[in-house]
């Protein structure tokens, strides 16, 4: 499918958009075992169509923006699995295609192409032990950034619209990942994961937003993968620190009981909040974890004019 005429900055200028949900969830509900180490970045390899059904479902949903299945995809962890780099390199990329298959073109009466968001997630995220909801891996911003510098070039070879650098935990990561994107020729957004009015490692997001004001690449900084009650407060702070677009994705509001491996409580993520959201910012709105294609379109109903 062609990518959008128009590009995502310049769309952001015109009014909100809406961004997909959990693809986690998506594909658990289509059947998908995502118990791997790699999560849905598995099925990159193993169940390619599976991943472009899950888009299309957030496309018919009323999603204007498609996050990539590259969160958990990495050369290391592909090696895991005895994948090697130039297969790696490929279902980096094909990430991207697939996202771009979902949407209909535009044609036929159908919605017009969606915006892709290839994802970048935190080195935790290739440990696959929890420690992205934690950062502060003993690595230093060289470090980090020499790891993350390869598949930002492979997710940027297949031209994606941005690159979300989504679901980060400190400002550490933050800044290894804004010097691992320079010179790719992609703009990206800054997406931190967040506890109250701190990142997951506990810094300051006064402090944590400043990193991103002022670079010319960073089209939108907000927070996913965090309670929707927090999200408010974080979008506002972000759009005052950086004067930037504001990109916010909670997660459900659900928690995980990590002991009996199962969802507890009841979902806080809804419509119902949009409202200030968008006032506070927010000009890309979705939804993270457990937040579904049904979420989303209540969502996109919200947002209408």
């Amino acid at each position: 499918m062609p990518a959008p005429t128009v590009p995502l900055a310049d769309a952001l200028a015109s009014g909100p958009l809406v961004l997909d949900g959990g693809l986690s969830n998506q594909l658990a509900a289509q059947g998908c075992d995502l118990s791997d180490a790699l999560w849905s970045a598995r099925l990159l390899a193993d169940g390619p169509e599976q991943i472009e059904r899950a888009h299309a479902a957030y496309v018919r949903a009323g999603a204007r923006v498609l996050i990539t299945a590259s969160y958990q995809a990495t050369f290391e962890g592909f090696a895991a699995r005895g994948i090697g780099r130039a297969k790696a390199a490929e279902l980096l990329r094909s990430s991207v295609g697939l996202a771009r298959g979902a949407g209909e073109g535009g044609e036929g009466g159908g919605p017009p192409p969606p915006w892709v968001a290839a994802s970048v997630g935190p080195y935790g995220a290739m440990l696959a032990d929890g420690s992205e909801y934690r950062g502060r891996y003993g690595l230093s911003v060289a470090e980090l950034a020499r790891f993350h510098r390869p598949r930002v070039e492979a997710l940027a070879e297949a031209a994606p619209d941005v690159l979300a650098l989504e679901t980060v935990p400190d400002v550490d990561e933050a800044e290894a990942l804004l010097r691992a994107v320079e010179g790719c020729g992609v703009p990206v957004w800054l997406s931190y994961s967040v506890s109250g009015e701190r990142t997951r490692a506990g810094q300051p997001l006064r402090e944590a937003f400043a990193l991103a004001a002022g670079n010319d690449q960073v089209l939108a900084v907000g927070v996913n993968c965090c309670e929707p009650a927090d999200a408010y407060g974080a979008v506002r702070l972000a759009a005052e620190v950086t004067g930037k677009p504001v990109v916010v994705y909670p997660n459900s509001g659900e928690r995980w009981d990590a002991r009996e491996r199962a969802w507890r409580g009841s979902p806080t993520f809804g419509p119902e909040r949009v409202a200030a959201w968008r006032q506070a910012g927010a000009r890309l709105i979705g939804g993270c974890c457990r937040v579904g294609p049904q979420d989303i379109a209540r969502l996109a109903r919200a947002l209408e004019p």
